[in-house]
């Protein structure tokens, strides 16, 4: 039922493979990632304030197929390229959102900070995990997004970065948990 309502409201919107008004465009994406930057849905990221790069190549995976989503990959593919790239600088302009979520307690610090000596998120995700350029913000991220993502890597349903799933592989779930509730309550 969900996916129903969700296709009649991006079909409202002109989005096929024509180059127009970025203004247009941005509305698809409020539809899923919110009119302010905090998506309802707890599962879908924030893309307000991550970094262009990381978002266009998202679309770009998308688009190609190496990432795969029922929403997303039919938006990427009738994206033209400077579509695309206008709508990663749109939102990566945009101020990061708060989302409320709470500080991690001192025991999933410790885990998390057990986690990252171990796989080194912060060798890409930079030390206050805030990412660049094509390495994605993860510090205030939806919990559960997070979380089923980090899990994904992990069982190789995401696919467009097989060095994230060798590294989530070498942790086990329960870390990947807690890093989860401590990111996004960074």
């Amino acid at each position: 039922m969900r996916r129903f309502a969700l296709a009649a409201v991006l079909l409202t919107f002109p989005i096929v493979g024509v180059a127009g008004p970025i203004e247009d465009k941005v509305q698809v994406c409020a539809a899923c990632h919110g009119a302010d930057g905090l998506p309802r849905v707890k599962t879908i990221p924030i893309i307000w304030g991550q970094n262009a790069a990381y978002l266009y190549l998202q679309l770009r995976d998308f688009e190609k197929g190496e990432r795969k989503s029922d929403t997303m990959t039919p938006i990427a593919h009738d994206l033209v390229k400077d579509d695309a790239l206008d709508l990663a600088e749109y939102f990566a302009a945009k101020e990061w959102p708060r989302t409320g979520a709470p500080s991690a307690s001192a025991s999933v610090v410790a885990a998390s900070v057990a986690v990252n000596k171990e796989v080194v998120c912060t060798a890409c995700h930079a030390d206050r995990f805030q990412g660049d350029s094509t390495v994605p913000r993860l510090a205030g991220q939806q919990r559960d997004y997070l979380a089923k993502t980090l899990m994904d890597f992990r069982s190789r349903s995401r696919a467009n970065n097989p060095a994230m799933s060798d590294l989530m592989n070498a942790i086990t779930p329960e870390q990947i948990q807690a890093m989860a509730s401590y990111l996004a309550g960074l």
